[in-house]
């Protein structure tokens, strides 16, 4: 039971888990600041115009290229 709930997946994309949780964890706070700046364009329209975009964007980059490896 504790193996498929904390090893079972960072084993089958490769990886330890502590490995796959810092970079769960970088995903998390990364979107945390994509959501941040899209809640500020919504109320002021001038700032973070492309932030969440850029951001958003970055990161599908960042995972497909991991995952193509």
């Amino acid at each position: 039971m504790l193996q498929e709930l904390f090893l079972a997946h960072p084993s089958r994309v490769g990886e330890s888990y502590f490995v796959h949780q810092r970079l769960a964890l970088a995903v998390c706070f990364t979107l945390l600041g994509a959501a941040l700046a899209a809640l500020v364009h919504a109320f002021i329209p001038a700032l973070c115009e492309r932030t969440a975009s850029r951001t958003i964007l970055a990161l599908h980059q960042r995972i497909t290229a991991r995952s193509a490896q």
